[in-house]
């Protein structure tokens, strides 16, 4: 490297953004993720030992994912390189795989290739890595915010380990708050600044655990603050609101949290009061909350505390969920307000809730009982032999498609879980339930 290539890195490195800078070079710099790379994990343990197959990195923006690649590619003696799939194409292909060929043929060494954004690649453009990746002469590192099992080829699935990483804890995004702030080599502690309690903990908690958010936002601080009379530069709280335009809903310990303001979007949705479940709803939308998180509790406020008292609540919830992540903010509040109406003004029943919590207790104390031989499977060879299968009653051919015949183990003769309830379409339920056991006796 000639003195002007090592001028230009330095001054590159000095003008890069905050989050790139500050962006780990080991594993032990790496903060959060220590589902898989604690020091007994098993990514810890490959990289570590330089024993690293075809890797899939899956999780939301900010979590990490080409942190982990880059922390690879200073510790493995193997050739890195990499790709982002939004612009590359079929030739940035063929030059990685001619390169990585040269590579292992002339020192023996294999081509490690990070593809940030790997769901962005079509059918044909994965399928022409496949061969590569099957012989060795690649070791794929693949990064997504999608899920793997539906936007990368299974074949590339079946050769790669999936490893999906959460949203940072408020802790470890603290960690990296700090780091931004008084860190004088990687970080802005040059700038002599510091940062109030508050502040630091609303940019936590609004960043939902994407990194890049808050030091994004904590840079811009830093940058646009003037100096007080103490010739330091002070992030306080409004100063955080102002660089991401964002006034915090103050989450204290009086019942105005996070955990709290979910816990009574949910209770309103089960008491059946629409106007405090969208209430609510707002107020997590106003905090920053994922879209997604809100989706799945809803979703589970459909199940648990509506069920077939209204069958189509799931349904809706399901929908809302799905519509939410195609569609994105500010729109998806229109969404999860109505399936949140919906849930809240729907009839209720928990006897689902209770059904599967009896059945799992009878698993739990009497074990996997026997399973009547006219009900176990008569298709596989030999079945026959066995007597699996005779003797079963086909619903179908009986009036009204119902015949009395023992389902559960023997054991569990008359044993009742499901016990539905009079509200909503579970009173139809009820009634047809009762209608059959009426028709049983004689």
């Amino acid at each position: 490297m000639d003195l002007f290539e090592y001028m230009r890195n330095s001054n590159m490195k000095k003008e890069s953004p905050l989050a790139a800078r500050l962006r780990p070079t080991t594993l032990e710099e790496v903060v959060g993720q220590q589902h898989i790379i604690g020091r007994d994990k098993l990514l810890y343990r490959a990289i570590k030992a330089d024993k690293l197959s075809s890797l899939i990195f899956y999780g939301p923006p900010g979590t990490g994912k080409t942190t982990l690649a880059k922390v690879i590619a200073n510790t493995t003696s193997a050739e890195f390189t990499q790709i982002n799939a939004t612009v590359a194409g079929k030739k940035d292909m063929e030059e990685v795989v001619k390169g990585a060929k040269d590579t292992l043929g002339m020192y023996g060494k294999k081509t490690i290739l990070f593809i940030d954004e790997i769901h962005r690649f079509n059918k044909g453009q994965q399928d022409y890595l496949l061969p590569f990746v099957e012989d060795g002469t690649l070791i794929l590192i693949g990064a997504t915010t999608e899920n793997p099992y539906f936007e990368v080829n299974n074949a590339l699935i079946s050769r790669s380990i999936i490893f999906e990483l959460y949203p940072l804890g408020v802790e470890d995004v603290k960690e990296l708050l700090r780091r931004a702030v008084y860190d004088k080599e990687k970080g802005m502690g040059v700038y002599d600044a510091v940062i109030e309690d508050e502040a630091m903990e609303f940019l936590a908690d609004y960043s939902g655990g994407d990194a890049r958010s808050a030091l994004n936002a904590i840079e811009l601080g830093i940058m646009t603050t003037d100096r007080s009379e103490d010739g330091k530069i002070h992030i306080t709280l409004d100063v955080a609101q102002e660089c991401i335009q964002k006034r915090a809903v103050r989450y204290d310990k009086s019942g105005d949290n996070h955990y709290d303001t979910v816990s009574a979007f949910i209770k309103s949705m089960r008491g059946s009061d629409p106007d405090a479940a969208v209430y609510y709803l707002a107020r997590m939308l106003y905090a920053g909350e994922s879209v997604t998180f809100i989706a799945r509790r809803i979703m589970i406020c459909a199940a648990e505390d509506v069920g077939i008292a209204d069958p189509q609540a799931i349904s809706v919830a399901v929908n809302a969920s799905l519509a939410v992540e195609r569609v994105g903010m500010p729109e998806a509040q229109i969404i999860l307000s109505e399936a949140a109406i919906y849930v809240a003004c729907a009839p209720k029943s928990n006897a689902c809730v209770r059904a599967i919590g009896e059945a799992g207790q009878a698993v739990k104390e009497q074990g996997n009982l026997p399973i009547p031989v006219h009900l176990q499977d008569a298709h596989y060879k030999g079945a026959a032999r066995l007597g699996h299968g005779q003797g079963y009653l086909y619903a179908h051919d009986y009036p009204g498609h119902y015949v009395k015949q023992q389902y559960l183990p023997y054991e569990l003769s008359g044993k009742e879980f499901y016990h539905p309830s009079g509200n909503g379409y579970e009173a139809k339920v009820r009634e047809h339930m009762k209608r059959l056991k009426e028709s049983e006796r004689p």
